[in-house]
């Protein structure tokens, strides 16, 4: 039987880019996804890139790093990520206070211009007037998340890398070492294993009697097909609820142990992007629930969607799609550290080689310097 230095579990964009960075290296890596479709977070990912958001002094170089790879990830990965820059359009909510809602972004990095609802309606032709009180401004990096996924794979492959497609039931454990994981078929041994499995990388290290404080919402958007309809920027509210939705749903660490649990109420951050190939993507309602199963009502959602979007962005509340569903990962973080927020990011502390990557609840931007940095610490 082979046994890896290290196996990656989870072929999203965080397991992708950390199985390319380890190979790089001089490791051998076995990167198991259990999907070949890739019905993930990467797959229904915006694709943002707040590279301007850094609020502290390692976000903002993290920030920074992360731009420059993302400039140059396509030439060195040999294939087209998609990276661009395009205007973000942060839409203030009539009934708000514009000034307020520009106070809140004041110590980003490069904090966001304020425009009036004229000026908001120049730089987006399809946002409805009627529905703001102006809006925020920034120029945001791009990306196709899950074209840029594959490519960090393909690139993986040619290095020498090892991909199967398989479901993670369970970590091989001796004593308080990791040494490897089981699928329903094989045993696979590694000298360190990484859990990148987004949503799911919380009940798989809790069925090995690892607690961390990793959690998931149940994240809803509708994919829109091509059309002729252009978006020219990507538009979020300015007042994004979800942090608020992470915060409020981990005060108690105890309940995401327990099943069938609604720990918020649901949250509709009203936003859309639209791809070069002219597809858009609409969202995003989040539910805080503890089942990873848990029974959700897609009629029910799509509309809320739709009524969302038809307040903000009437032309395209109509356009035929298909609702879809996915887990969103995120790591513990107080409401008052929403903009510094981090993943959970190297070794357990009690076990030996296990450690996680995971916990990326939307800085796309900082996924490629920490996969980088993470494989250049590892080297003995």
């Amino acid at each position: 039987m082979k046994i890896y230095d290290w196996i990656v579990v989870g072929g999203g964009i965080t397991g992708a880019a950390l199985s390319y960075e380890l190979v790089r290296q001089g490791f051998s890596v076995l990167l198991l996804e259990q999907d070949p479709t890739g019905q993930n977070a990467t797959r229904y990912s915006y694709g943002g890139l707040a590279f301007w958001s850094g609020t502290t002094d390692i976000m903002r170089q993290l920030c920074a790093e992360g731009i420059a790879r993302h400039r140059i990830l396509s030439e060195e990965l040999a294939a087209d990520t998609q990276f661009r820059e395009l205007d973000l359009v942060l839409t203030i909510a009539a009934d708000d206070d514009p000034a307020a809602a520009a106070a809140t972004y004041a110590n980003f990095a490069i904090p966001p211009q304020l425009l009036s609802i004229s000026e908001a309606c120049e730089l987006e032709p399809l946002l409805n007037p009627d529905a703001i009180a102006g809006a925020l401004t920034v120029k945001h990096g791009h990306i196709n998340a899950e074209k840029t996924a594959q490519a960090y794979i393909q690139a993986f492959l040619r290095a020498g890398g090892d991909l199967q497609f398989a479901q993670v039931l369970k970590l091989w454990q001796q004593g308080d070492k990791v040494e490897g994981v089981k699928t329903a078929s094989e045993t696979y041994c590694s000298a360190n294993t990484a859990i990148c499995a987004g949503g799911l990388s919380r009940a798989l290290l809790k069925a090995a009697g690892i607690s961390v404080k990793l959690y998931f919402t149940h994240a809803e958007l509708i994919d829109i097909p091509p059309t002729d309809i252009k978006l020219r920027s990507l538009v979020m509210p300015a007042r994004l609820q979800r942090f608020q939705l992470e915060a409020t749903s981990t005060t108690n660490d105890r309940l995401w142990d327990e099943q069938g649990l609604e720990l918020a109420p649901p949250i509709l951050d009203t936003g859309a992007i639209q791809f070069l190939d002219g597809s858009l993507r609409l969202g995003q309602l989040s539910r805080a629930l503890t089942d990873i199963q848990a029974t959700i009502n897609p009629e029910a959602s799509e509309a809320t969607i739709r009524a969302g979007i038809g307040q903000i962005l009437p032309a395209l509340q109509d356009l035929p799609g298909t609702w879809h569903h996915c887990l969103v990962s995120f790591s513990r973080v107080s409401a008052a550290e929403q903009s510094s927020r981090l993943p959970l990011v190297g070794s357990i502390p009690g076990k030996t080689g296990i450690h996680t990557f995971s916990g990326f609840s939307n800085p796309l931007v900082i996924i490629p310097p920490l996969a980088q940095r993470f494989a250049r610490s590892v080297i003995s």
